[in-house]
């Protein structure tokens, strides 16, 4: 599938999405939020995919929406591109949390706005050392959007994220790492060599397994225990009958490392 402001290659079991839009400070705009949900619709359908590595073009990871193409429309058209942009922005990120296959960020350069909400929504985050991450919608007039009012919360906890929402602070690297919002801080020149080796790790593992435990965590924040236990219970019952379930058990009982085939 050809893509005007993402590329979308598929190595093996690796899916690579890259934001590219470089020019722009890999903005958000209409484009690449519809771009990104098909995108996210065409892995979720794509069984051979067992982890997704989110990559961008050019010095800047994504600077957030793009403002400059929102107000060309004038004061009348800009609810209506908004609302539209993130429709498709929340049905993308929908689509990426629900997926089985672990969704991976290797992040270079600054991240404003919806590049934070979509970091914020990734399963694990790889970031270079000199990167800095900052919300910046109320500095524009703006509320958050891209999910952020979900996952930043969860992430980094309530009275955090109101401090990034409402002082628009700016994070280093290692602050992002300190409040939960990146795992692992790396060199800059190597973020895209951990972040694929720890992509192609997961696609190697119990892929059904990972789909399970990712949406258990998800809904877990917002249930009751006793519906947290009762999804426990149907959810490894179903990872028990997967064929990877039966040769992790033999793995961990021949005292040898387990070879998933993702089923």
């Amino acid at each position: 599938m050809s893509y005007e402001t993402i590329n979308l290659e598929i190595d093996g079991a690796l899916a690579t999405l890259t934001l590219n839009r470089p020019a722009a400070a890999n903005s958000m705009n209409n484009e690449m939020s519809a771009e990104l949900r098909d995108a996210a619709i065409r892995l979720s359908h794509n069984r051979s995919v067992r982890a997704v590595l989110l990559t961008a073009n050019g010095r800047v990871f994504c600077g957030g929406g793009d403002l400059a193409g929102f107000a060309k429309g004038g004061p009348a058209e800009l609810p209506v591109t908004v609302e539209s942009m993130t429709v498709d922005l929340h049905a993308a990120i929908n689509r990426f949390s629900r997926l089985d296959a672990p969704l991976v960020a290797a992040v270079s350069g600054s991240v404003g706005g919806a590049g934070m909400s979509l970091v914020a929504a990734c399963d694990l985050v790889v970031a270079g050392e000199s990167s800095k991450f900052t919300m910046g919608y109320t500095r524009a007039g703006l509320s958050p959007d891209g999910t952020s009012s979900f996952f930043l919360a969860r992430v980094v906890g309530l009275r955090r994220a109101l401090d990034l929402v409402l002082t628009n602070r700016l994070l280093s690297a290692k602050e992002a790492e300190e409040w939960g919002l990146v795992n692992r801080v790396v060199p800059d020149d190597e973020v895209r060599m951990h972040a694929e080796t720890l992509a192609r790790q997961l696609a190697a593992g119990p892929t059904r397994a990972f789909g399970l435990a990712k949406r258990l965590m998800l809904d877990g924040a917002t249930s009751s225990l006793e519906q947290a236990m009762e999804r426990e219970s149907f959810a490894i019952a179903e990872a028990a009958g997967t064929a990877d379930a039966q040769e992790g058990i033999r793995a961990f009982l021949e005292k040898r490392s387990a070879a998933f085939s993702g089923q």
